[in-house]
């Protein structure tokens, strides 16, 4: 049975094809027409966005060229997507050209419990890398991904592939469905959230999400980025 043969009120959780049921996700038509219009906003909302941040991302794709000539405007990495899918997400580059060969060198100094990779003070960021992940700049550009259906705008935030293989079968229900550009992760604490935090509140999403709950999660996305002091 492939994925897109499931019915939607039963997740996925991997590989070994192993499934929950979802008790609080809407079902039927009610699910269907929440579906529908989620993803036509997704459309809608990625495109004007890029649209009328098209200036902004001119801008800043000068600045990380005239820092670090070297290294691309964009940073592509490979991302863990709904029922383990890989596709390519992009940000724009905040870090310096070799980050991810200083990554080995920097593993013992990880500030996050669990299978993920963060710190305060990473050396690996450059100058405008900072301002642009404290105000999430750099995220922007996964708009384009909204926009191709790999994200939605609301949604489990998605996992390297190297997080993914440390998964347990219970941590790998926030794979279930769609990731997004934020979610009840980014709103509740960012990185100040420990990783068993972070599955708990993407599996509450899961189970209680909604148009107005993913209108809710938008709203405080904003408000958190005003402040924007847990970003790093």
């Amino acid at each position: 049975m492939s994925l897109r043969e499931l019915q939607e009120d039963y997740e996925y959780l991997g590989p070994q094809q192993s499934y929950y049921q979802a008790s609080r996700v809407p079902r039927g038509k009610s699910l269907s027409s929440y579906l529908f219009v989620k993803r036509t906003l997704d459309i809608l909302l990625s495109f004007l966005g890029m649209l009328f941040l098209s200036p902004l991302f001119l801008l800043i794709g000068i600045w990380i060229k005239v820092e670090d000539p070297k290294g691309s405007v964009f940073f592509k990495q490979n991302r863990v997507g709904k029922g383990e899918t890989l596709f390519a997400m992009y940000k724009f580059r905040s870090m310096v050209s070799n980050a991810e060969e200083l990554k080995k060198q920097l593993m013992d100094q990880n500030e996050v419990e669990g299978a993920m990779f963060k710190m305060k003070n990473d050396p690996r960021v450059t100058r405008v890398g900072r301002l642009i992940r404290k105000t999430s700049i750099d995220e922007l550009p996964q708009l384009w991904n909204v926009f191709i259906g790999n994200m939605s705008l609301v949604g489990p935030r998605p996992a390297l592939p190297n997080e993914v293989e440390e998964y347990t079968p219970y941590e790998k229900q926030r794979l279930a469905v769609t990731p997004g550009c934020t979610g009840l992760w980014q709103v509740s604490g960012r990185s100040n959230v420990s990783f068993q935090q972070m599955v708990e509140l993407d599996l509450t999403y899961i189970k209680k999400r909604s148009l107005l709950f993913d209108i809710k999660i938008v709203l405080k996305t904003v408000v958190v980025l005003l402040g924007s002091k847990d970003a790093f």
